[in-house]
């Protein structure tokens, strides 16, 4: 784990150096000066006024000399740290986005939205703060607990056995508190997780909570979430605010002894006075990089659970991807094979979703797919550009398993209008060159024709300059659906599939954006899942799916009176038509 993450230092290694080289300067500094101010009394309060004044002088001046060090050496040492670390927090959050866009659909259905949100920004900032902490604090404290320690010794080894006591005490008291609290802050993650999900789900479904007039409820669910955060997060912080009290006794009471037991060494003669003041500074560098070091432990235990929830995005392996594909062949046309197909969700699922599917598509064919919610049809389709891989059995896209395309080669070659329609922020244009980006404008107002868009779009002011709202808000239902279609159409795609991408248009402009396919890409393999019979009776064969498995396959004019699904639906839609 931490390996895969140091890799994310790259381009800020030189910082990550220079930060904690200035830090050993910096604490070389510090550390040096109260024992030269140590001498610089003793020589006064030794000889009174026959004290050497050029010593005095001279020391003073090289404590200004040092402490300027020192303070060019920290400010040094602090930009570096804070260079490093948001660097390589910049980096950390690419690395996580890039591994989320080579995810597959099982793979994201592995992680939740809200989740992935919660680790490319909480969790991603909880370790770049450790990250400059490490490279900043996590040197310098040690350095100057060890440093300020040698120097009281060198002072009077008796009395810095008080730090022998005190120590252990801090030790054991900080590990106890790490023990504890760890599982604590993994359950407040997952509650930060949870928090997540309720606004986006809020936000997302804003428009169909006012419509019935929910917002009293979702504000009720919110609150639970946000009672069980709250919680969560004093359950354990709880445990990591003990530290400072911990660290305030064990301060006081070192402070304490040492005044006591070094005044009695001071007043039998066996300790100088600015030996003892010495200490007494020694004393409060060696406490403050003890506290230091809590803090350390109460990041590390914060940041322990955000890196093992990072880390699981970085390490988790993408299901599908190119292995032993050639990246020199390409899809030759639009031939569609399915043989012996089984798909199920999980592995150790008990059930098949797809159940020994196969069919056989010739390019250029239309086909449609029609069946009851819940019978795989989406699913089914999602397997011929690889967004799920077959459990068991091969597709085959222009006459090859689709394995053996790289995933570029075979999506370019499948152009897909999901069922959620979904736009960018941006101008019409921007959106509909997802399709071609060096699209000509021609090209893409004759997709927008044949998709019936074209004439919506020209009638806004500024036509395919338009900007559309986050997700396309100021467009209809309908409007949506025909974008999305005109984007795929510009792909120029060997196989095209509607997922159900015309349930928001009219009987009308359905049968008009049909006849621009039959008439513009005839060539294309088209296959349309559907849940109107009007949108498929024209396909040159018809696919019924029930419970994953095929029904039947035929004409409209076969498979009605003839398979009794398809003529139940047919009859309760003219029905309802009639009605």
């Amino acid at each position: 784990m931490m390996k895969t993450l140091l890799k994310q230092t790259k381009g800020y290694r030189i910082p990550s150096l220079l930060s904690p080289l200035l830090i050993l300067v910096e604490v070389m500094m510090e550390v040096r000066i109260p024992f030269m101010m140590g001498e610089m009394v003793n020589e006064v309060i030794l000889n009174g006024a026959n004290a050497n004044m050029n010593f005095v002088i001279t020391q003073g001046l090289k404590m200004i000399a040092m402490a300027f060090i020192s303070l060019l050496s920290g400010a040094g040492a602090a930009r570096f740290a804070a260079k490093a670390g948001m660097g390589f927090g910049s980096n950390l959050r690419s690395a996580v986005f890039a591994k989320i866009q080579d995810f597959s659909f099982a793979n994201i259905d592995r992680f939740s939205t809200p989740s992935l949100i919660t680790r490319m920004t909480t969790d991603t900032n909880t370790i770049q703060m450790a990250y400059t902490m490490i490279i900043r604090i996590v040197i310098r404290s040690p350095l100057m607990f060890a440093m300020a320690f040698s120097q009281a010794i060198k002072i009077n080894s008796e009395l810095a056995v008080v730090f022998a006591v005190a120590a252990p005490f801090l030790v054991v008291s900080l590990g106890i508190m790490a023990v504890i609290a760890l599982p604590r802050f993994k359950r407040l993650m997952k509650k930060v997780d949870g928090l997540n999900s309720s606004v986006q789900e809020n936000l997302i479904s804003i428009r169909v909570i006012k419509a019935f007039v929910r917002a009293v409820h979702e504000k009720e669910k919110f609150q639970a979430s946000n009672d069980e955060l709250r919680d969560a997060s004093i359950a354990a912080e709880k445990i990591l605010i003990m530290s400072g009290p911990i660290m305030q006794l064990t301060t006081y009471s070192c402070i304490i002894a040492i005044l006591f037991f070094g005044g009695k060494l001071v007043i039998g003669g066996s300790m100088l006075a600015g030996d003892l003041s010495a200490f007494i500074t020694y004393v409060n560098q060696i406490l403050m990089s003890l506290m230091m070091i809590s803090m350390i432990l109460v990041m590390g235990i914060m940041s322990r659970t955000s890196l093992t929830r990072v880390a699981e995005v970085i390490t988790e392996k993408p299901d599908i991807n190119d292995d032993g594909a050639d990246p020199t062949l390409t899809v030759e046309n639009g031939d569609i094979d399915m043989e012996n197909v089984c798909f199920k969700y999980k592995k150790n699922g008990k059930k098949n979703v797809i159940d020994n599917i196969n069919l056989h598509i010739k390019s250029g064919e239309t086909i449609g797919i029609i069946g009851g919610t819940g019978s795989a049809k989406t699913t089914l389709v999602q397997m011929i550009p690889r967004l799920y891989d077959v459990t068991e059995g091969v597709v085959k896209v222009g006459g090859r398993p689709v394995a053996d395309y790289t995933l570029r080669n075979l999506r370019d070659s499948v152009a897909m209008v999901l069922q959620v329609n979904l736009l960018f922020s941006g101008t019409i244009e921007d959106n509909l060159r997802w399709g071609n980006e060096n699209a000509t404008m021609d090209e893409i107002k004759k997709a927008c024709s044949i998709a019936q868009a074209h004439e919506f779009i020209e009638s806004f002011p500024d036509g395919y300059q338009t900007n559309l709202g986050q997700g396309g808000v100021n467009l209809s239902g309908g409007q949506k659906q025909r974008l999305c279609i005109a984007r795929a159409l510009l792909k120029s795609p060997k196989v095209l599939i509607l997922d159900d991408s015309t349930s928001a248009v009219d009987t009308a402009t359905d049968a008009k954006i049909r006849e621009g396919f039959k008439e513009n890409h005839g060539g294309v393999t088209t296959l349309i899942v559907a849940q109107r019979i009007s949108s498929v009776e024209h396909a040159d064969r018809i696919i019924v799916l029930d419970d994953g498995k095929i029904n039947a396959i035929g004409s409209h004019e076969e498979l009605l009176g003839t398979n009794e699904i398809y003529t139940e639906v047919y009859k309760s839609q003219q029905e309802g038509s009639v009605e």
